[in-house]
């Protein structure tokens, strides 16, 4: 199935390859300045993202809102209905005024919708937003440290937080920072458990994702191979060339005490406070000697030493960088990157491991490499960015909704509900079947010849330009409007002959009116069909 959909590919030209790998696909702006900059100095630009000059986006933000709608009955009987549009709100939210909803009698559509808000926002700015290698980016780091809103009602309050503090603020800069900031949140404390996470003993959940999939990744776990610290080769030098299982059982013990004021019982005759903030529970700490990765630590440091510790060993191991690099490298770039190229961007990662733009450093070395330049249809997209790059290229009016989300569930791809911490697959062989497929092609026929699912629409006919006379004529424009160049002859002819409805290519396309415009959105729906649009 996959060498179908990858077969009689032809490479587009490099601004429109370079927008949809460091991107969502362009779009008449992102077009434009790359034109103008050239695709060096628009890696630079995008590099440095200024959310002020975002207006189109921000004002969106200000106007646009997301619905919510249920019914249930109160303790006291009441039938309580809610039908209202609220605006994005909770997207710049503090803690104090999230963390209320999470009561018992507060319904389940009140704490989830926090992170309903956030999907919309995530919508909105892939398609509006300026800065596209941020945004692929935000959600490369998502999928990267990956929290299912599902899995807690926690998690789903306090989301707009993770996404805005810890995952936004950090994309770009330093790795070391971003991990602590993972490790303290809310939402990685309640997903992993670590929020109840004491001595004697800990709990492993937490510290176990930490090396497999935060840092090291499966790669170096050894345990296949030794089961004792010193055989580990270099780890007598404090350098072991990967974890094993006592590695993960001594980090659980290092961040016991890690834990959030949730109004839960200390388990010493009190009660923690109520305002979902991160804070050190002394007291539930283990305190005694551990060793990771070969380091000896000494019993009874200060307070959060320990873990803090921990995460800088593994940020600052080879192992890291070399996993990480690699994952990036699939997602800018193809699912089997050289090795040549994973190893330069791990040697950048490593000369800036106290950069503050070390992250970014890394991306420019991908990005402006040979490899990410001259590899195209090495990857198919995702339901999400499938989902963005068909509004960009079509100039879609977007109001996202629970029928989007629900969209992207019948897909495969519902963000930020993937119930394992790996996160979404990144390869396309995941993606690729039969059953999978289908469901990807229903999305842009719903998306323009139906009009029931109101989070988008999209005027095509008003955007083709009057002066093309034949139904060829208006396939090459549509054509090279949403890829940016022509596919294989037949392929045009055969488009050509749809848009005639089976009459010769050279047919006179007609005067503008509603039928028109509606062949218009038949031939846009198969553009966004071809193999041509699916990959990048």
């Amino acid at each position: 199935m996959s060498s179908m959909l990858f077969s009689k590919i032809t490479v587009p030209p490099i601004e429109h390859l370079m927008l949809n790998k460091l991107g969502y696909g362009p779009d008449e702006w992102s077009l434009n300045r790359i034109n103008t900059l050239g695709y060096k100095e628009y890696i630079e630009e995008q590099l440095s993202p200024n959310s002020a000059l975002d207006q189109v986006l921000n004002q969106k933000l200000k106007t646009l809102d997301y619905k919510i709608q249920y019914e249930r009955y109160t303790a006291t009987g009441e039938n309580l209905k809610v039908k209202e549009a609220r605006p994005y709100q909770l997207m710049d939210a503090e803690l104090a005024k999230l963390w209320p909803l999470n009561k018992p009698e507060v319904a389940y559509e009140e704490k989830i919708y926090p992170a309903k808000q956030v999907f919309g926002a995530t919508l909105l700015r892939g398609v509006y937003s300026k800065w596209q290698l941020k945004e692929l980016l935000v959600d490369f780091w998502h999928n990267h440290f990956n929290i299912s809103v599902n899995i807690d009602d926690r998690v789903a309050i306090a989301f707009p937080i993770y996404d805005r503090e810890v995952i936004r603020k950090n994309a770009l800069g330093n790795f070391r920072q971003m991990l602590e900031a993972v490790a303290k949140s809310v939402c990685m404390q309640c997903y992993l458990d670590n929020a109840s996470s004491k001595a004697s003993p800990a709990n492993e959940n937490y510290a176990r994702e930490l090396f497999e999939l935060h840092t090291m990744g499966s790669d170096h776990y050894l345990n296949h191979l030794y089961n004792r610290w010193r055989e580990v080769p270099g780890a007598t030098e404090g350098m072991p060339e990967g974890y094993i299982d006592e590695d993960v059982y001594e980090a659980a013990r290092a961040f016991t005490g890690w834990t959030i004021a949730d109004g839960s019982d200390d388990w010493k005759g009190g009660k923690f406070a109520n305002t979902g903030e991160f804070f050190y529970f002394e007291q539930w700490h283990d305190n005694y000697q551990k060793r990771v990765l070969g380091v000896e630590f000494n019993p009874n440091q200060p307070p959060m030493a320990d873990g803090k510790k921990v995460l800088d060993l593994l940020a600052q191991h080879p192992g890291t960088a070399r996993n990480i690099c690699k994952k990036l490298c699939i997602r800018l770039v193809s699912d089997y990157p050289s090795k040549e190229l994973v190893d330069l961007a791990a040697r950048e990662w490593m000369l800036k491991l106290d950069a503050p733009d070390q992250i970014a450093s890394v991306i420019r070395v991908i990005a402006r490499s040979e490899e990410c330049r001259l590899t195209w249809g090495k990857k198919i997209k995702r339901p999400l960015e499938l989902v963005i790059s068909s509004f960009r290229a079509v100039n879609a009016q977007v109001t996202p909704n629970d029928n989007l989300l629900w969209a992207l569930l019948q897909m495969g791809q519902q963000p930020f509900a993937w119930p394992a911490p790996t996160g979404y697959p990144d390869q396309s062989n995941y993606w690729v079947n039969a059953e999978m497929l289908l469901r990807r092609w229903n999305f842009p026929i719903n998306l323009l010849n139906y009009d029931w699912h109101q989070y988008a629409s999209a005027d095509v006919g008003s955007q083709t330009p009057d002066h093309l006379k034949s139904c060829k004529d208006v396939t090459v424009f549509w054509l090279k409007k949403i890829l940016g160049y022509l596919p294989a002859e037949d392929t045009v002819q055969n488009l050509s002959v749809y848009l005639a409805d089976g009459g010769r290519a050279e047919r006179e396309f007609g005067a503008r009116g509603s039928m028109r415009d509606q062949r218009v959105g038949w031939l846009v729906t198969a553009i966004l069909l071809l193999p041509d649009f699916q990959i990048r």
